[in-house]
């Protein structure tokens, strides 16, 4: 018996495409809804009346799938959604998949096993397959936070690579040569576009890359505890870490201090994402801040956009600006580079 995925790749289209056109939803090319008839005709498909019944109904649910909740960054975001699915009558189901696609796909079948109207998320990898399992289900998803190799999808996003770039020409700036770089996992767009930007800052300042200062870990105050000893132990010693998000930069701050130096006087530390006024007396990173409040609530106000077919265009990509913030984290580095290689080399 043929499925709506076989429709779905006779037409050379997506499963959504086909469940809009069954179910008269959404805007459709008229090229586009005849070559899916013409498939659904070809096929002999015919269609599960009830459960197409059951999917128009709706729940009045959405999932909201993170990587972190602790982390201020998402518990900000997601009250972002929460206010606006919360005026329109709408209930969040909240995940958090600490960085694992099996914890991930986990948290999906559950959602839509509840028939989640659609899924605001976060992804655990780079893949494509959260997005097509969600759309195979009849549900409406945007990607938050970071990118994935299809443009058939809707993200809001901020931009990466530029900001990265500032924060790291921030440092060149000051008279720092040997930075390094302390990211997200291997494949994950935030971070690789912050090491992105990292690169081309050295580059285009004549920098030369060198591959022993480039650290991948998680974005985790654990991770990046140990990213930095790991860093600190090679020898000249940085004089200054870009870390790719505020946990990293946190523990990054634990490995300094336990070694005896001081923030900046010693080395400075610059970081992707800010931590909130309200967790903090006085702000102290140099940072990147992204309105993650801002992002949460776009992206709900999207969603439910979808869903409710008042946004029927094509796919959308929203990157929402950034502000550069210089605090007391960043200095020029020690004014003898000897000196200073001699004092940690002694510790």
């Amino acid at each position: 018996m043929p499925t709506i995925q076989d429709v779905a790749k006779r037409a050379g289209v997506a499963p959504i495409t086909v469940s809009r056109v069954l179910n008269h939803t959404g805007y459709i090319r008229e090229e586009t809804r005849q070559k899916v008839e013409a498939a659904i005709a070809e096929l002999g498909y015919v269609p599960n009346s009830l459960a197409r019944g059951l999917r128009i109904k709706q729940t009045k649910t959405i999932g909201l799938v993170l990587t972190d909740i602790t982390n201020p960054f998402f518990t900000i975001l997601a009250r972002g959604v929460e206010d606006v699915a919360s005026q329109a009558g709408f209930n969040v189901f909240l995940c958090n998949t600490d960085e694992s696609e099996s914890k991930q796909m986990g948290y999906l079948t559950a959602l839509l096993q509840k028939r989640v109207d659609g899924i605001l998320m976060v992804p655990a990898g780079s893949t494509t397959v959260p997005v097509d399992l969600i759309r195979d289900h009849g549900a409406e998803v945007v990607v938050i936070d970071r990118r994935l190799p299809t443009s058939q999808v809707d993200v809001i996003r901020c931009e990466s690579i530029d900001s990265s770039y500032r924060l790291v020409s921030h440092l060149l700036e000051l008279g720092h040569v040997r930075i390094t770089i302390l990211t997200g996992p291997r494949g994950v767009s935030t971070a690789e576009d912050r090491l992105s930007g990292y690169k081309a800052a050295l580059v285009d300042a004549g920098v030369e890359i060198d591959d022993a200062l480039i650290h991948y870990g998680r974005f985790t105050q654990e991770s990046g505890y140990e990213m930095a000893q790991k860093a600190m132990r090679y020898l000249p010693m940085p004089t200054a870490m870009f870390t790719a998000n505020n946990f990293i930069a946190i523990g990054a701050v634990k490995a300094v201090q336990e070694a005896g130096l001081q923030i900046p006087e010693d080395i400075s530390i610059v970081t992707f994402d800010d931590l909130p006024n309200s967790l903090v007396i006085n702000p102290f990173f140099t940072a990147i801040r992204q309105p993650s409040y801002e992002m949460g609530h776009s992206a709900a106000e999207l969603l439910l956009a979808r869903l409710s077919g008042g946004e029927m265009g094509p796919y959308r990509e929203i990157i929402l600006p950034t502000e550069f913030l210089v605090r007391a984290s960043s200095a020029a580095p020690p004014t003898s580079k000897s000196q200073f290689t001699r004092k940690r080399a002694t510790r």
